[in-house]
């Protein structure tokens, strides 16, 4: 059964239900590449800062879904010391592994950000935005990215997920606000009438929109002595 026409429809109904959120003061991260369009809505709608968060799980050798830790930009990172051992990954095995994640994300957040400043999340709402989830995985993973980097509070958004996606990410977020949880699950695009790849150009271009339509994409910070701002 499809539930959305496509992402946009996706973030604006996900705007009506946190329409409390106008105005807040927090901070809206669209997931790349997929979330990106449904946060955009968003920030759009409740008149928020938008950005992305850069995050790359770092996967179990043989498999990747499962994440045995997180990196994110300016190198903050995060293990998941459970895993790793009952996976039996040697030191080097996840060294190996996460300087390949790390890699990247680099290169990643070079192709998005081109020169922008990232937002300053410290002791703020942060909203996590994707299209849906499967398995939670990368939305846990940017949870604890965000957290590394100093959100106050951390709140998930999604259109579609699983009961299994949902249940991770409330042991992880602040709270999560899911729109759908069709049972069973079949896929994230199912739900989708539209769900066309969304590019590294889509997203640079949905930023760039933001910052250009008078609506705030950067959070002030006392820390950093007030607005980031792009590059001229």
């Amino acid at each position: 059964m499809r539930m959305f026409s496509d992402r946009v429809a996706a973030g604006r109904a996900l705007a009506r239900r946190l329409r409390g959120l106008r105005r807040s003061g927090g901070v809206v991260l669209g997931v790349p590449r997929g979330g990106v369009p449904v946060a955009f809505e968003m920030a759009k709608a409740l008149r928020l800062p938008l950005d992305v968060i850069v995050v790359r799980k770092v996967g179990v050798p043989g498999d990747p879904e499962l994440a045995m830790g997180a990196v994110g930009e300016d190198g903050v990172a995060v293990v998941n010391a459970d895993v790793v051992a009952a996976a039996h990954v040697t030191a080097s095995e996840f060294a190996s592994a996460q300087r390949r994640a790390r890699n990247e994300v680099s290169e990643r957040a070079h192709k998005l950000r081109d020169g922008w400043d990232r937002v300053v999340l410290q002791g703020r709402t942060v909203i996590l935005v994707d299209d849906g989830a499967a398995t939670g995985a990368t939305a846990r993973a940017a949870c604890q990215i965000a957290r590394k980097l100093g959100a106050g509070r951390v709140m998930v958004a999604l259109p579609v997920g699983s009961n299994e996606a949902v249940d991770i990410l409330r042991a992880t977020a602040d709270e999560v606000v899911c729109l759908a949880r069709p049972q069973p699950f079949l896929s994230v695009g199912y739900y989708y009438d539209d769900f066309s790849p969304v590019t590294d150009v889509d997203v640079v271009r949905l930023l760039i929109s933001h910052a250009g339509s008078g609506l705030p994409r950067y959070a002030s910070s006392s820390a950093t002595g007030g607005a980031a701002r792009p590059r001229p």
